[in-house]
């Protein structure tokens, strides 16, 4: 009987903390989110630090409208008119110094805001493409970027100065260059004598050239971009100098993701990315001499350490490892504030080094300023790509950089003085920082950092040269923060475990409580009184703490059965105070814990918010003690928490699906059923950019795929595995699971079953698709792991 009961999902209306406790299907939770209410997102300030702005759907609507609340009013909430968001000053622009005038284009103008006056005016319209204008350190002065050109205006006499003269393709052949064999120029000569029309045409067509070069002579050097194209143009501040990068494609086979249910009756082919290990695209930093008209390529053949070998290369005794010049990728240089000197940014193709250097911008040589090397892969908070993203750049007084680095193993905020090379951290400790900026009186720094707790954000202030830090958010959970442009207020998306986000206000003070200006849950989502999970830590089998968030369910309902769930990847935090990406997931859980299940969502190793030994834990094993992890979780709630050996299952997505094969296939005695939705079953089949970072490429290091690969293992499976998969996913490619499929097949296993979704991609997005999945995975559980 008690099992028929918890099949159908039944549960008894009860009373909580004197809230009446609503029943939870998998219906009801996998329905449009549009059921649990309208969450702020996406907030921003105008210019004058009067109204925030958030995008916000309390009507219900098909999709989010613009919002705006005045913080002097009373809090009205109020939707934004099309004619008034017409007028708002994109995210994204340019300032001068003191921040006074900003510039943006609109309808393909050049648009001069002064925030003082609000008010706009067009500075610029020649009909053609403008982007990226800059103010220059002569703020009468902006650049700008025209048919992959810069430009200078000046904004008092609107005169225009081309800068540059790049072109496209390569450079004409010169009339030397063309001269004909002696066959050709018999021939030519002899036909003009015979042809007297002919001769006279040939004539005058000689005869525009010659003065199409005279007047080409006249004009300024041009440099020709070949096979390549320019991207990132900019100007220095001084407009002495003019950089670029030069970025040619590599032409690599991409996979084929057939659409079967197109709108057009047809199966449709969706063309995706390449494979890892795929040849990358070459890309290269040019600088141009404007005054001297040459244009010189950056060279880092002289990079410290530029031919390093990375130490997997020992595990491979048999081949010959050269050590060669390394192949790399190069950001845009970024100027000091008077434009007389500039750093860039430099990655590694094999992502082992990581690059700081200052360019000599009379011959492209480079000084290394600081090296980051890690024999897995550099990244982390705040480390960026090669393109950018990451936090760097220069203080006020011309001297000194400032980056993130994992010096320590965590990422922190450091100075450096270009001069002295000297080097110092103004944060440290066993935590992360995000997303430094520097004050608008170039006084401070405002950064967000995981000091309280691993799984708290919180917002600080700090002297710009380093110093004590002003905690100015008190929330339990997490602080989303946008300053206000004079600095005066902030406003927080905040969140807690069981609580979605809302917009809060407070004055920018350590003292000041936070005002909560929205209120976005409905009724039907109020009604369930949605569980805090309790953090908690287990002992690994090497000895570390593994965070994750247990949910129990009430010792009279218990049915001695456990369900881990494993979060997806990239860089990915979970276990944490705030509320999930993965809300239907916890939603789930919450369903599960009320049928007596004990959950367990573990940050496994690769998981985002610990450090750099957690982060790298995974290098060229996956599948090893990220999965270890699953099964010490297990083990933990065996001995702890009273779940029974051979009781407990395991799903998740994408990552988590990989793992949960994983799990299937390598830890069955510990596993007794799992569910692994849109998951890489074989890593060469996956993307480079990921993929490349943490197995190296399937040519150089066969070792790594061959035991990080499901697909390897597939004999191993005894348990109950079910496997879900879009058909049009374009990212982990629905051919993955076929592929296995087939393996199963061939292996004589008869204990899975697959379900597909012929209109979903990698995230779904229907609530049937949902709901469909959901309850074939709480049906594995329910019909495999209950007595």
């Amino acid at each position: 009987m008690r099992k028929i009961q918890l099949l159908f999902g039944i549960i008894l209306i009860s009373l909580t903390n004197g809230f009446a406790q609503t029943q939870l299907s998998v219906e009801h939770i996998m329905q449009d989110p549009k059921w649990m209410g309208n969450f702020p997102s996406s907030v921003s300030w105008d210019e004058q630090g009067k109204n925030i702005y958030f995008n916000y759907n309390p009507e219900g609507n098909p999709a989010d409208s613009l919002y705006k609340i005045n913080i002097n009013a009373t809090g009205k909430i109020e939707k934004v008119s099309l004619e008034e968001q017409k007028k708002q000053v994109p995210r994204f622009t340019n300032s001068n110094l003191n921040q006074s005038k900003k510039l943006f284009v609109e309808d393909g103008n050049i648009i001069l805001f002064e925030v003082a006056t609000n008010s706009r005016k067009t500075v610029l319209n020649l009909g053609e493409r403008i982007s990226s204008p800059k103010f220059l350190a002569n703020e009468d002065l902006i650049s700008f970027e025209m048919s992959s050109n810069l430009y200078v205006m000046d904004l008092k006499t609107g005169k225009i100065e081309k800068k540059t003269n790049i072109k496209s393709g390569n450079k004409p052949v010169s009339r030397e260059e063309q001269k004909m064999g002696e066959r050709e120029t018999w021939l030519k000569k002899d036909n003009l004598e015979l042809l007297q029309v002919v001769k006279e045409r040939e004539e005058a067509k000689e005869a525009s050239k010659i003065y199409r070069e005279a007047i080409a002579e006249e004009e300024k050097f041009a440099h020709y971009l070949g096979t390549g194209q320019a991207m990132s143009l900019q100007l220095s501040p001084d407009e002495k100098y003019a950089t670029f990068l030069q970025f040619i494609r590599a032409e690599n086979k991409r996979t084929v993701v057939p659409d079967y249910t197109h709108a057009s009756g047809y199966t449709t082919d969706i063309n995706t990315r390449s494979k890892v290990g795929d040849e990358a695209s070459k890309v290269e930093l040019f600088i141009y001499d404007i005054d001297n008209e040459k244009v010189y390529k950056v060279s880092t053949s002289d990079l410290e350490g530029i031919t390093d070998l990375p130490d997997y290369t020992k595990d491979y005794p048999e081949k010959t490892w050269e050590a060669k010049e390394r192949s790399v990728s190069l950001g845009s240089p970024i100027f000091s504030p008077n434009g007389k000197h500039a750093i860039v940014n430099i990655r590694s193709d094999d992502n082992k080094d990581r690059w700081i250097a200052r360019i000599n911008l009379e011959d492209g040589s480079l000084k290394v300023l600081d090296r980051q090397r890690d024999e897995a892969w550099v990244a982390g908070p705040g480390i960026g790509s090669s393109f950018g993203g990451g936090t760097l750049g220069w203080l006020p007084d011309n001297k000194h950089i400032y980056f993130q680095s994992e010096e320590t193993g965590y990422s922190h905020l450091y100075l450096l003085d270009v001069n002295s090379g000297s080097k110092r951290a103004l944060t440290n400790g066993q935590y992360e920082v995000f997303s430094p900026f520097i004050s608008k009186d170039m006084k401070s720094w405002y950064l967000t950092t995981s000091e309280v707790h691993a799984g708290e954000r919180h917002f600080y202030r700090m002297p710009l040269m380093g110093g004590k830090m002003e905690k100015l958010t008190s929330m339990t959970g997490n602080n989303d923060v946008s300053l206000s442009p004079d600095e005066k207020h902030i406003a927080i998306l905040y969140s807690y475990s069981n609580k979605p986000w809302e917009l809060y206000l407070k004055p920018n003070d350590t003292k000041s409580e936070a005002k909560q200006l929205t209120n976005g849950q409905s009724e039907a989502f109020k009604a369930y009184n949605w569980r805090d999970p309790e953090l908690v830590a287990f002992k690994a089998q090497d000895g570390a703490n593994v965070p994750a968030r247990l949910y129990k369910p009430e010792p009279s309902k218990s049915n001695g059965a456990a369900v881990i769930f494993v979060h997806g990847a990239g860089y990915l935090q979970n276990v944490h105070k705030w509320w999930s990406s993965y809300f239907r997931e916890y939603m789930f859980h919450n369903l599960l814990t009320d049928m007596g299940y004990t959950v367990l969502d573990i940050d496994y190793r690769g998981s985002a918010g610990y450090g750099r030994d957690w982060r790298t834990g995974i290098y060229r094993h996956m599948g090893g003690k990220d999965l270890s992890d699953q099964v010490d979780g297990a083990n933990f709630l065996i001995s702890e928490h009273g779940v029974q050996a051979g009781k407990i299952g395991i799903y998740g997505g994408s990552y988590g699906g990989f793992i949960t094969l994983m799990a299937l296939f390598n830890a069955a005695d510990t596993f007794t059923s799992g569910a692994a939705l849109r998951s890489v079953t074989d890593w060469a089949h996956y993307n480079h950019g990921y993929t490349s970072n943490i197995l190296n490429e399937p040519f150089n290091d066969p070792i790594a795929y061959k035991r990080s690969s499901p697909i390897y293992f597939a004999e191993g499976l005894k348990g109950n595995l079910l496997i879900a998969h879009g058909m049009i996913d374009v990212n982990v490619h629905f051919q993955d699971v076929v592929r296995l499929a087939q393996r199963l097949i061939e292996l004589g296993k008869d204990n899975w079953e697959m379900a597909v979704y012929p209109v979903e991609d990698h995230g779904f997005v229907e609530p049937s698709s949902w709901t469909d999945e959901y309850k074939r995975i709480l049906k594995l559980f329910n019909d495999t792991l209950l007595d």
